[in-house]
């Protein structure tokens, strides 16, 4: 249902070339109920004596599962179609700071953070936190510098190198003036020099610094959260794709904070009120 929902106005798009997607589309929000209301009565029907509290607990761990998972997802999805600088920078920011977390643990590692993860130190903490932040300022830059980043994708499509070509949202135009002093200023190579003492930087890059906050100080508990799920069923790791690292969910704990947090955070401070599109347009035609 969610996903569907979220991607709906952009198969309405496709729906006009391709009318067996209509058979998905159409009437989505009574067939996802009729879908899960035939899952509810097949589990009604499933009860036996003796297990009712064994039977209703997975009933109620697959809902929190479910809730979970496709609620990080389908934010994953809406921050890459509001253009793939919101899902590859919050991914980078998350894997950089637990390299560094690593690294500032491993060397410099005193004092103890967390009792569910004895190995991870405030050395490790602040240091990753320093290093994030530095980080983000030039990741930020230099991912605003491609289209194909920053472009926002309108319709459903199968090919996967379309041709992007937007005008660029204002948060990716350099209007910000920040003061260089004179020293510095004239201490950098030409052509970096900024006339008048003053760069004109992007209000990306300010955004660009929240998330590795973010990234920083809110994620890591969803890294802490996984490291409680697995004590509790007394595993080390929840796979074993990647040798040394567990499989592909150790290495997302920390991305499903992070998902929902850029959806929130684009929602509440970024995005303006969606201006008419070829692909909307298309879309509204389409349901008349």
């Amino acid at each position: 249902f969610i996903y569907g929902r979220l991607l709906f106005h952009h198969i309405q798009v496709v729906h006009l070339e391709h009318r067996f997607v209509g058979l998905l589309s159409d009437h989505h929000l009574l067939k996802s109920f009729a879908m899960w209301l035939i899952g509810f009565c097949t589990f009604i029907l499933s009860l036996e004596k003796g297990t009712y509290k064994y039977q209703f607990t997975q009933f109620g761990w697959t809902h929190i599962t479910l809730l979970m998972v496709v609620v990080s997802a389908s934010c994953m999805i809406h921050n890459m179609y509001e253009g793939m600088v919101w899902f590859f920078l919050p991914v980078c920011l998350v894997i950089w700071n637990d390299v560094y977390a690593y690294v500032f643990g491993r060397f410099w590692g005193k004092t103890p953070l967390i009792k569910l993860s004895p190995k991870k130190t405030w050395e490790g903490f602040l240091g990753a936190f320093v290093t994030t932040v530095i980080f983000s300022l030039w990741a930020g830059w230099l991912m605003s510098m491609f289209e194909h980043m920053i472009c926002p994708q309108e319709e459903l499509t199968v090919q996967p190198f379309d041709l992007v070509d937007c005008k660029p949202d204002p948060i990716f135009v350099p209007s910000y003036p920040l003061y260089i002093p004179s020293s510095l200023n004239a201490a950098l190579p030409k052509p970096l020099q900024a006339p008048d003492d003053h760069l004109l930087v992007m209000p990306f890059i300010a955004h660009s610094v929240a998330l590795a906050v973010f990234a920083s100080i809110a994620a890591p508990f969803g890294g802490f959260f996984a490291s409680g799920f697995k004590r509790a069923f007394k595993i080390k790791d929840f796979g074993d794709l990647i040798p040394g690292h567990g499989g592909i969910t150790d290495r997302m704990d920390c991305q499903i904070i992070m998902s929902v947090f850029v959806a929130v955070y684009r929602t509440t401070f970024i995005s303006p009120a969606k201006q008419t599109s070829v692909a909307r347009i298309l879309s509204q035609v389409d349901l008349l």
